[in-house]
């Protein structure tokens, strides 16, 4: 709107005119393109909200403050704009003559007229540089979201299930004293086994950490360990002085999250469901067998359901029926004389108890004492248990997870050195090929490839959704589809060339936060566009040819096209650049924007006009 105005003023220098009617007529030459160029952008947010899980969650806070504050410059640009511009633009308006932008221009107008005359190659190397950039995309990594860096470590120790209480809590104060001796660590804080609420039903050999980690400026980051990585490495390396004791590496809220979504202790688990234990836990261990060859997984663990020592009592039917009892008598007597039963109950004032009978501690302390439990027969014998049951030690379950009301044993793993989507998608084949699972078994990969998965498929339907809404909104502003259609092609063929050279130039992996930066792009990349088009349109209505037209409008709206690409790529360009904690989610949109930006800007400004040129018509009914 600015430029526009400054634009039609500065025309005007020397000559007598009136300022309020030339700023209405150049704002309402571009109002209806803003009006729609802005709906394309905000359309481009819109389909995050189809979004749903974390992702959704994540995203949704950025689109609504995007579009809202969308809105309001909008509404800025077609009131207040043209308003500030009569106060402050009154006089002496005089377009500065800028050497570089000067060179630029020149430069740029001796290649458009070289692309005008050679369409066809023009569309074809445009294509071809889209081309190649798709061959990067089988080396760049897929994965659910970037790990936040929270700036704390949470530390999982796993030490032997039959481990007691005492011998577990001997080891904390050493781990911690450990933990405490590297000079990048304030402060260590460790959990033992359940809470005393019961909310996290785990055992002895669980053994939780806290570490919290001085700021990443800090002098203490200057020496051998410049990073949390290293770190990670150098804790690792001391902590193998505790033989028989499994460390996982995490954060706090991600240790949370993790948990919420696999039921397990990790970000990543391959689970088996089935009815049989002894079944679940062989194919686990064949699972992990498996899945350490693959490079990338990493510290691989599995959920130990069995090995608790479990004394089973199975009555003998035949035996019982020969001394006139029955299965119940026993059942009654096992679970009296071991549990308790309630007999009767006793009053002390106010207050009312159950009075429980069960036998005396050195009856029921060990495997034969209870073998030796005395049970009255009909006739007055007394004869001990073990003439009646099969009672013998058995392993077990000391846990059972269940998940869809069914139970599961699980391979907890974690993916290092290598993307999320490629590692996990190799040991998913490599599982299937080796390990086979009776009928009614079967193999889920949950945690956060799930969501990965999920993503994918919501990021498939996002994608038509944003292309369908781009298309109606820029065929309300030309009344045909040649041109929404053309300025989609452009869009499709020239934004993802910097994006993806952008993701494999920095190392980063496509995630559903780079995904969207792609979607939102696309409202950015398509402003420019109609930006152009329009003017062309109203070049035409002023009597010139087609190919005059085109490239008078490309000429004249290099600047506010370069302004519009240029600010936005500056504007995001501390948030790509950006290393601090918290940075991590946002950083992948920003890099794919500022990099779709500037292959968008050097390719759009050949492309968008001989795609114009091509399909524009002398009939054509024209919209500006």
């Amino acid at each position: 709107m600015v430029e526009n105005i400054f634009r039609e003023l500065a025309s005007r220098e020397g000559q007598p005119f009136k300022v309020v009617e030339v700023i209405r007529a150049a704002a309402h030459d571009v109002e209806r393109p803003i009006f729609y160029a802005m709906a394309v952008i905000i359309a481009g947010y819109l389909p995050i909200y189809v979004l749903t899980g974390p992702s959704g969650r994540l995203f949704q806070p950025m689109a609504s403050t995007m579009s809202f504050a969308l809105v309001g410059a909008l509404i800025c640009s077609l009131t207040l704009l043209p308003v500030l511009c009569a106060f402050f633009l009154r006089k002496h308006v005089h377009e500065p003559r800028i050497a570089v932008y000067e060179g630029i221009r020149s430069l740029y107008g001796s290649m458009l007229g070289w692309s005008l005359r050679h369409r066809a190659v023009t569309v074809l190397l445009c294509l071809a540089v889209f081309g190649a950039s798709l061959l990067l995309i089988p080396s760049i990594g897929a994965e659910f979201m970037p790990h936040l860096d929270e700036g704390a470590l949470w530390i999982r120790a796993t030490t032997p299930y039959t481990i007691s209480f005492d011998e577990a809590a001997r080891l904390s104060p050493q781990i911690r004293n450990i933990l405490l001796s590297f000079p990048q660590v304030t402060e260590v804080a460790n959990e033992l086994a359940r809470p005393d609420d019961g909310t996290d039903p785990t055992g002895f050999f669980n053994n939780e950490f806290y570490i919290g980690l001085k700021p990443y400026r800090d002098a203490a980051w200057q020496g051998a360990i410049r990073t949390k990585p290293q770190l990670i490495e150098a804790m690792d390396a001391r902590l193998t002085a505790f033989p028989g004791v499994v460390f996982n590496h995490t954060q706090p809220a991600e240790d949370a999250v993790d948990e919420a979504e696999t039921g397990l202790k990790s970000s990543l688990a391959l689970k088996i469901f089935g009815p049989d234990l002894k079944v679940l836990e062989d194919k686990a261990r064949d699972a992990k067998r498996v899945m350490s060859q693959v490079p990338g997984i990493v510290h691989l663990s599995i959920v130990q359901e069995l090995g608790q020592p479990s004394l089973t009592i199975t009555p003998d039917r035949e035996k019982i029926a020969r001394y006139g009892l029955n299965v119940a008598d026993i059942n009654t007597i096992v679970e009296t004389g071991m549990g308790g039963k309630v007999a009767t109950q006793v009053i002390q004032g106010e207050e009312q108890f159950d009075l429980i009978v069960r036998m005396q501690e050195p009856f029921r302390a060990n495997e034969e004492a209870i073998r030796n439990l005395l049970v009255a027969a009909p006739d007055g014998e007394h004869l001990p248990l073990s003439q009646f049951c099969d009672i013998k030690v058995e392993n077990g379950a000391s846990f059972i997870y269940r998940e869809g009301n069914s139970r599961y044993s699980g391979v907890q793993y974690s993916v290092e050195d290598r993307d999320l989507a490629s590692a996990v998608g190799e040991a998913r084949r490599r599982v299937a090929e080796a390990v086979k699972l009776p009928i009614g078994y079967r193999f889920e990969w949950g945690g956060e490839y799930q969501e990965y998965l999920a993503a994918l498929g919501q990021m498939k339907v996002i994608l038509p959704l944003t292309i369908l809404l781009m298309l109606l909104i820029l065929f309300a502003l030309y009344g045909n589809l040649k041109f929404p259609m053309i300025i989609i092609f452009s869009v499709l063929v020239t934004e993802p060339v910097g994006g993806l050279l952008a993701l494999k130039l920095t190392g980063t992996n496509f995630s559903v936060s780079s995904g969207l930066g792609f979607v939102c792009l696309m409202g950015v990349a398509v402003q420019t566009s109609v930006i152009l088009y329009s003017f062309i349109n109203k070049l035409r209505l002023e009597g010139r040819d087609i190919l005059e037209a085109t490239h008078a409008a490309a000429l004249l709206r290099l600047r506010p096209i370069m302004i519009t690409a240029l600010v936005a790529c500056l504007g995001l360009l501390p948030a790509a650049m950006s290393t601090g904690i918290g940075s991590d989610s946002q950083k992948p949109f920003a890099i794919v924007i500022v990099g779709g930006l500037a292959s968008r800007l050097l390719l759009s400004i050949f492309l968008a006009p001989v795609l114009y040129s091509l399909v524009a018509k002398k009939d054509d009914v024209l919209a500006v």
